[in-house]
């Protein structure tokens, strides 16, 4: 009763600065099986079983005439709230682009989300501390390097500038870039006026960024094969490129936390918008141009989202390591995230309270959370043991500044 109480009172008081932060501003252990379905889970399954069929809404590549809604090339479209659209978005915005950055310095480590939210404001294209020395070279115990893929809105700072350090310190080179910089002309949404708001192109472009960056590392560091860990969008981009872009046969371990792997219901506003879009009304396409087009196709029932898991959930020869924490607010419901191995793949999905229930982290702090980075390095390598403290949500890093 204790953590029902906590759990609606914290979704309460997020349902609104959740997407204000998330999309306005920059964003072994236990085992555990998904909990039963939630109210949002059973939301989920009634728009997906209302979906119009995937499979007669085509895809429309980049060169596609001008004045559509679908239109990747140049020009503007008027949207058919269909969502017949590269997506299924029923994007309003015809425009498309976006490229990758690579980090200019290091930054400081910083035990807070918020405090590496305003740092990276200031420093938007800065690494976060221990990663990207790009002469590195990984040993004997841990032959594969690590690549940090940022979420929505966030870039490689004010992500990672908790966990990358100390990954670096357990004996790993640390690499990470940012990738989906798409403008307000190019349909990234309002918040990439903010300094450092990444990750809002189509997210199959950005896994195709991905690609040449996993290259590029494995180059230098002589290694066959990564290890990921990704942060929201940054679990299902990683996915993609696993899936679509050949990455199967370059990464050993995937490590994803709060992914939309499954596309998200935001606490049933995704849902709704897409129940709505089905009916005619291109109300996706105007939220479209707020929180630009990866947050689109991250909602439930997108042609992303079908895409994506339309073959299953994971790919041979990769271990999955999938968490979800209860108070997330963002990837909704919160087991949405967790996987099912098919063949020749393990997965591992975990619940961050298990074990841990003064661990609060919500979808932002999740990565400053001291427990999240130990399930990291438990993950990599076996023999480091798991640490629980307390985490709030919003500040994390153990409530200190």
């Amino acid at each position: 009763m204790k953590r029902t109480t906590i759990r609606g009172f914290l979704r309460t008081g997020f349902a609104v600065s959740a997407v204000i932060l998330a999309f306005g501003l920059p964003g072994a252990g236990v085992a555990a099986e998904p909990a039963a379905p939630s109210d949002e889970q059973q939301l989920a399954d009634v728009i997906a079983g209302g979906l119009k069929d995937p499979a007669a809404r085509p895809i429309v590549d980049s060169g596609s005439a001008s004045g559509s809604a679908c239109n990747s090339g140049s020009g503007t479209g008027s949207g058919n709230g269909s969502g017949d659209c590269y997506g299924g978005s029923g994007s309003s915005s015809g425009l498309r682009g976006g490229h990758s950055t690579d980090t200019v310095g290091s930054g400081p480590p910083s035990t807070s989300f918020l405090g590496a939210f305003g740092y990276g404001l200031l420093n938007p294209d800065v690494a976060p501390p221990g990663s990207n020395d790009w002469n590195c070279k990984p040993t004997a115990e841990h032959p594969e390097p690590v690549v940090l893929i940022h979420g929505t809105w966030e870039n490689a700072y004010n992500n990672f500038a908790f966990v990358s350090q100390p990954i670096h310190d357990a004996g790993h080179c640390v690499f990470t870039f940012n990738y989906g910089r798409s403008g307000l002309i190019q349909g990234g949404g309002v918040g990439t006026v903010l300094p450092g708001a990444n990750g809002t192109g189509y997210i199959e472009d950005s896994a195709k960024q991905i690609a040449v960056f996993v290259d590029r590392v494995l180059q230098a560091t002589g290694s066959a094969k990564v290890n990921i860990v990704g942060h929201s969008q940054g679990g299902a981009v990683s996915r993609q490129y696993l899936q679509f872009e050949g990455g199967a046969t370059k990464v050993r371990r995937l490590i994803t936390f709060g992914a939309t792997h499954h596309g998200t219901t935001l606490l049933g506003i995704g849902a709704l918008g897409r129940a709505i879009n089905n009916l005619g009304i291109d109300v996706l396409g105007l939220v479209e141009i707020f929180v630009g087009h990866s947050g689109i196709q991250q909602t439930v029932g997108s042609n992303f989202v079908n895409n994506l898991n339309a073959a299953g959930d994971t790919v041979p020869g990769v271990d999955y390591t999938v968490v979800g924490s209860r108070y997330d607010e963002i990837t909704t419901p919160y087991d949405s995230t967790f996987l099912k191995a098919g063949p020749g793949a393990l997965v591992r999905n975990v619940t961050l309270q298990d074990g841990c229930e003064q661990d609060l982290s919500d979808h932002l702090t999740l990565m400053y959370s001291p427990r999240t980075l130990s399930i990291i390095l438990n993950a990599l390598d076996p023999a480091q043991p798991l640490q629980c403290t307390f985490n709030p949500w919003l500040i994390g890093g153990g409530g200190s500044l």
